[in-house]
C-alpha cells in the first residue's frame, strides 16, 4: 500500500541446519483434545472403553456390521473392552486410532510421538507432535519450530519472525487454534496466541486436504492442545536461560558485503557490533491432578520471562526491557460417563520498555569511516518509552454423547490483545520534523518518535469474540458431521499526526534546469528548497465478522473404501469505524471431496486423495488502511532562513508547482474502497497419495500436491489509469483527489467502483477496463511431490524423513511481501501501480526446489535419549528490485 516507485538487488541462499540433542526420557502425561477411536467387533457387541488417565468410561453398541465409531474422545490412553478382550490404545488429536477384535492385532503405546501411521479413517494430510516427541529433538519449543517438522512447510524470513509456510503459501495464510477455538489474529495474519510450551500437550499439524469443519486458511492449519489434570497429582519446573555471552562473538566492529550483492554492484554493508548483547531467561511451575476423583480435575501453570538486550548502531542505540508473566489454568469436569465441560484460561500480561539514544561517539578501529560512528555505550539524550499489553484467553467446551450414535459439542471463547504504548515525550513533542535529504541532522524533535499518537485514543488492540457448534451421527455406513462457526473481530487503532504538526524536508538542487515538482527554473543549482508535509489520520475501532456453516458426510461405499463429500459456505463482512460494511460477501460455497481406499483391508495400505477450495477473510489492517480517514498534503516551496532551534523555515516564498493531495478527513465512502465486484481470494487444492506398511515397524508414503490461487486480491493505490479513462469518456470534471488513496480489488481484472465522475458529490458505478489499470493478474501456484519413510519411535529409535520437490511460481507472494518485508496482509505494494507487475510473474519468495527433512532420536538407556535433525533446502529464489522510471504512465509524482 506503500507509494514507494521500488518494484520488482538480488537475493539467492541456501539453507542447511544439522541439530543434536541430549534429553531424559519421561513418563507421557495425560493432556487433553478430541480424536476418535473406531474398528470392528462382532454384530451388536458392547463396546466398552475406559480412559486410563481419569477414570471417565463410555459404552456403546457395534453396529449390524460391527463396525463402531466413537468421536470427540479427549486425547490420552485409553482400553477397549469388547467380548472380554481389552486392548491398549492410544488417541491423539484430529486422527482416528482403528481397533479390531475380528483379527490378531497390536496396539503399542510409546512415551514418544504417537500416531496411526496409516489412518485409514481419514483423507487429510496431517501429522500430530506430542510434548515428549518433541522434548526428545533439538527444535524450538513453540509452535512454528514444530509445525516446520512437517513435510511440506518451508521457514519463512526472519523479518516476519521466521513464521511457517505451507504448500507454497505466504506466512500469513495460516490457521492457528489452541483446544479448537481459533487464535489467528487477522489484523495482518502474522500472529496468535501463544501456548506456554511447558502446557503443550499435542500439536496437530494440517499441511493440506483438510475437511469442510476448517476454513479460513490457504496455507496450513497449527492445532495445540493443553495439558489436563489426571487421576494422579503432578508438579513440575522447568527453566531455560539463554545469552550472547554464550556466542562466539568478534572483538571488533565487522563489515561485510554478502557475495551476490557484490556480484550485482551493490554497496550494502552490514555491520556487526561486539557490544550488541542479550539475555533472556524463562521458568515455569507446572500441578495437575484431581479435584474430585474420577470427576473434576484441573492443570495450571505459572510462568516467567525475562528478557534484556542492548543494541548499537550508527545513528543510534538502545537498550530494551521485557518482563511477561504468564498464567494458565484447564479445568475438566465429567458431569457423566456422556456429558463433559472443559475451560481454558490463559492470561499474558507485562511490560517492555525501550531506551533509546542518538548521540553516538565515533569507533576509535574506523576513524575514517564515516559509516561507522559506532559506540559500545549509550551516550546523548535518553528517550525513553514503554509499553504496557494484556493477552487474555478464555473458552469453555461442552461435549454431550446424547446416544450411542448421536454427539454435540458446543464453544464460546474470546482472545484479547491490548497494548498501550507510553510515551513521557520528554523532549520535542512540540517541534516540528526535520529531515535534510531525507536525514536527520538536527532539530528539537525527537528523530526517534517522527509522528505522535492521539492522546485521546484507547489502547490499540485486538478482540475476538468466537463461537461454534458441531454435531455427529453415525447411521448405517455414514457419519454425518454439522456445524456453525461464528466470529467477531475488532480492531482498535489510534490515530497519528506528525511531530509539532508539520514536517519539513530539505532539498539540494542537483538539477542544472532547476526543475522542482514539475516547474523548470524554479530553484537555482546547488540551492535549497523545502517540502512542506501536513498528515493526519482519525482512530477508530475495525469490526471483521466472518461466519461459516459446513455440512459433510463420510460413506463406506464399500468394506474398504471410504467417500467424504462436504460443503462449507462462508461469509465475510469488513466495516469503517461508523460500522458500515465495505467489503462484504455472503454464502461463498468451498466444496471438499475425499476418498480413501484401505487396499488390503488391515490399514497396512492406503491409497487417498482430496480436492477442495478454501477461502480466506480480508485483514482488519485493510479495514484500518482502506476506511479510515487519512489526510496528506504535500507543498514545495522557496525558503528564507531557518529557525535556530527548531531548524524550521522562517519563511516561506511562493509554492512552486501544484499541491500534492490525498485523502480527507472525512471517512471514505463505503461504496468507493472496493470493487462493486470483488471476488473474494480463495485456493483450489487437489491431493492424491498413498502411505504402504513395508513392515510392523517401516511406512513409506509418496505425495502429489496441487494448489492454485484463484481471484487473488490486493490494494490498487494508482488513480491516473482511472483518470485517464475519465478523460477519455468526457468526464472533464472528475477530480482523482475525489477517489480514496488505495481500494481493493481483483489484480488483471476489470474494476468495478463507485466514482465522483462530476465533481458534484454523486456517485456512480462505472466499469473501468483492466487495460486503463495496466495490472497483471494475481496468480500463484504449487506443485510438489513429497516422499515419507517413518519408522516410529519403538522404545529404543525412531527416525522420520521426507524429502519434498517443489515449484511455487506467479506474480505474488500472497498476504505478506517478503522482499521488502512488508506484512501488510491484502495491502502490499505489489499492485499499487501497474507498472509495479513489469516482470512480476516467476518463482515465489518461500519456493524452495528441494527439501529434505530427517530427525530421530535414540534412547540410550531408560533415562538417556539423544536426538538430532537435519533440515537442507534449496535458497530463496533470485528476486531483483529496481525503481520505476518517471517515463512510466503512473509514475506517482515526483516527490513519491
Amino acid at each position: 500500500m506503500k507509494k514507494n516507485k521500488m518494484i520488482a538487488g538480488c537475493i539467492q541462499r541456501t539453507a542447511m541446519s544439522l541439530a543434536i540433542s541430549v534429553c531424559f526420557a519421561t513418563l507421557a502425561q495425560a493432556q487433553n483434545a478430541d480424536g476418535t477411536i473406531y474398528g470392528h467387533a462382532k454384530a451388536k457387541e458392547q463396546i466398552h472403553i475406559v480412559s486410563i488417565e481419569n477414570g471417565s468410561t463410555r459404552t456403546i453398541e457395534a453396529g449390524k456390521d460391527g463396525d463402531f465409531t466413537v468421536p470427540r474422545l479427549p486425547s490420552g490412553q485409553y482400553k477397549v473392552t469388547a467380548n472380554g478382550v481389552t486392548k491398549d490404545v492410544v488417541v491423539v488429536v484430529g486422527s482416528g486410532t482403528e481397533v479390531r477384535f475380528d483379527v490378531a492385532q497390536t496396539v503399542t503405546v510409546t512415551s514418544s510421538r504417537v500416531r496411526n501411521p496409516i489412518d485409514v479413517s481419514s483423507s487429510e494430510s496431517n501429522v500430530v507432535y506430542t510434548r515428549q516427541q518433541v522434548l526428545a529433538l533439538p527444535v524450538g519449543q513453540d509452535a512454528t519450530s514444530i509445525a516446520l517438522l512437517a513435510p511440506g512447510t518451508v521457514q519463512g524470513v526472519g523479518s516476519f519472525g521466521g513464521l511457517a509456510s505451507f504448500g507454497g503459501s505466504s506466512v500469513a495464510e495460516n490457521g492457528y487454534f489452541i483446544n479448537g477455538f481459533d487464535v489467528t489474529n487477522i489484523h495482518r495474519f502474522m500472529s496468535f496466541f501463544n501456548l506456554p510450551f511447558e502446557a503443550l500437550n499435542e500439536q496437530q499439524v494440517k499441511t493440506g486436504g483438510y475437511g469442510a469443519e476448517f476454513g479460513r486458511s490457504l496455507g496450513g492449519v497449527i492445532n495445540s492442545t493443553t495439558k489436563r489434570g489426571t487421576n494422579e497429582w503432578k508438579f513440575g519446573m522447568s527453566s531455560t536461560f539463554s545469552s550472547s555471552s554464550l556466542n562466539n562473538r568478534d572483538t571488533k566492529i565487522v563489515k561485510s558485503r554478502e557475495k551476490e550483492d557484490i556480484d550485482n554492484g551493490n554497496t550494502y554493508i552490514y555491520y556487526t557490533n561486539p557490544a550488541n548483547r542479550f539475555s533472556n531467561l524463562n521458568y515455569a511451575l507446572t500441578a495437575g491432578g484431581p479435584i474430585i476423583k474420577d470427576k473434576l480435575f484441573m492443570f495450571g501453570m505459572l510462568q516467567g520471562n525475562r528478557y534484556n538486550s542492548d543494541g548499537y548502531g550508527n545513528t543510534g542505540s538502545n537498550t530494551f526491557q521485557n518482563n511477561s508473566p504468564q498464567g494458565l489454568l484447564k479445568l475438566d469436569w465429567q458431569l457423566s460417563e456422556n456429558h463433559r465441560l472443559e475451560f481454558t484460561g490463559i492470561n499474558n500480561s507485562g511490560k517492555s520498555a525501550n531506551i533509546g539514544y542518538n548521540a553516538l561517539v565515533q569507533d576509535p578501529n574506523h576513524p575514517s569511516d564515516p559509516n561507522l560512528h559506532y559506540s559500545t555505550t549509550h551516550i546523548g539524550q535518553a528517550s525513553p518509552t514503554s509499553t504496557k499489553y494484556t493477552n487474555e484467553f478464555a473458552v469453555a467446551k461442552y461435549t454431550g454423547y446424547l446416544t450411542d450414535n448421536l454427539t454435540l459439542s458446543a464453544q464460546i471463547g474470546r482472545t484479547k490483545n491490548s497494548s498501550r504504548f507510553i510515551d513521557p515525550r520528554v523532549f520535542g513533542s512540540e517541534c516540528p520534523a526535520i529531515y535534510f535529504n531525507g536525514a536527520w541532522q538536527g532539530g528539537c524533535f525527537d528523530p526517534n518518535h517522527p509522528t505522535v499518537r492521539d492522546a485521546k485514543a484507547p489502547d490499540d488492540g485486538d478482540t475476538r469474540k468466537g463461537k461454534r457448534l458441531d454435531v455427529e451421527y453415525n447411521f448405517g455406513d455414514h457419519t454425518l458431521r454439522a456445524g456453525y462457526d461464528g466470529q467477531d473481530f475488532i480492531s482498535t487503532n489510534a490515530g497519528y499526526t506528525y511531530s509539532g504538526g508539520i514536517y519539513y524536508r530539505y532539498y539540494t538542487q542537483t538539477n542544472a534546469a532547476g526543475t522542482v515538482n514539475g516547474v523548470a527554473n524554479a530553484v537555482p543549482l546547488g540551492s535549497e528548497y523545502v517540502r512542506v508535509r501536513h498528515f493526519q489520520t482519525t482512530t477508530g475501532a475495525y469490526d471483521v465478522q466472518n461466519n461459516a456453516m459446513y455440512l459433510e458426510d463420510s460413506w463406506k461405499v464399500a468394506k474398504n473404501i471410504m467417500l467424504i463429500g462436504g460443503l462449507r459456505s462462508e461469509s465475510f463482512a469488513n466495516k469503517n469505524a461508523d460500522g458500515v460494511s465495505f467489503l462484504k460477501k455472503d454464502n461463498l460455497i468451498a466444496p471438499r471431496l475425499g476418498a480413501v481406499w484401505d487396499v488390503n483391508g488391515d490399514a497396512s495400505m492406503k491409497v487417498f486423495g482430496n480436492a477442495g477450495r478454501y477461502y480466506i477473510p480480508v485483514a482488519s489492517n485493510i479495514n484500518i488502511r482502506a476506511s479510515n480517514a487519512e489526510y496528506l498534503i504535500g507543498q514545495f516551496h522557496s525558503f528564507t532562513g531557518k529557525d535556530p532551534k527548531t531548524l524550521a523555515p522562517l519563511s516561506l516564498g511562493p509554492q512552486i508547482g501544484s499541491s500534492i493531495i490525498t485523502g480527507s478527513l472525512q471517512a471514505p465512502n463505503p461504496a468507493t474502497l472496493a470493487d462493486t465486484e470483488l471476488k473474494p481470494m480463495s485456493q483450489d487444492e487437489l491431493i492424491l497419495g498413498f502411505q504402504k506398511a513395508l513392515s510392523k515397524d517401516w511406512t513409506i508414503g509418496v505425495k502429489s500436491v496441487y494448489r492454485k490461487v484463484q481471484n487473488g486480491m490486493d490494494d490498487y493505490c494508482s488513480s491516473v489509469g482511472i483518470a485517464q479513462w475519465a478523460t477519455d469518456h468526457g468526464y472533464t470534471k472528475f477530480n482523482p483527489n475525489t477517489i480514496p488513496t488505495c481500494m481493493v480489488l481483483n489484480p488483471g481484472n476489470d474494476l468495478h467502483l463507485a466514482i465522483d465522475l462530476n465533481n458534484d458529490g454523486k456517485l456512480t458505478t462505472v466499469m473501468i477496463p483492466n487495460s486503463y489499470l495496466g495490472l497483471a493478474k494475481y496468480t500463484r501456484s504449487y506443485k510438489a511431490l513429497e516422499l515419507t519413510l517413518d519408522h516410529p519411535f519403538d522404545g529404543k529409535w525412531g527416525v522420520t524423513g521426507s524429502y519434498t520437490y517443489s515449484q511455487t511460481k506467479g506474480t505474488a507472494e500472497g498476504y505478506v511481501q517478503s522482499d521488502l518485508q512488508q506484512d501488510d496482509a491484502g495491502g502490499t505494494q505489489d499492485f499499487d501501480f501497474g507498472s509495479f507487475t513489469d516482470g512480476a510473474y516467476g518463482r515465489t519468495a518461500n519456493d524452495r526446489t528441494h527439501h529434505i527433512k530427517i530427525n530421530g532420536n535414540y534412547a540410550i538407556n531408560d533415562n538417556f535419549r539423544l536426538g538430532g535433525v537435519f533440515d537442507a533446502a534449496s535458497g530463496r529464489p533470485t528476486s531483483c528490485l529496481g525503481f520505476v522510471p518517471p517515463t512510466v504512465k503512473d509514475f506517482y509524482g515526483p516527490d513519491g
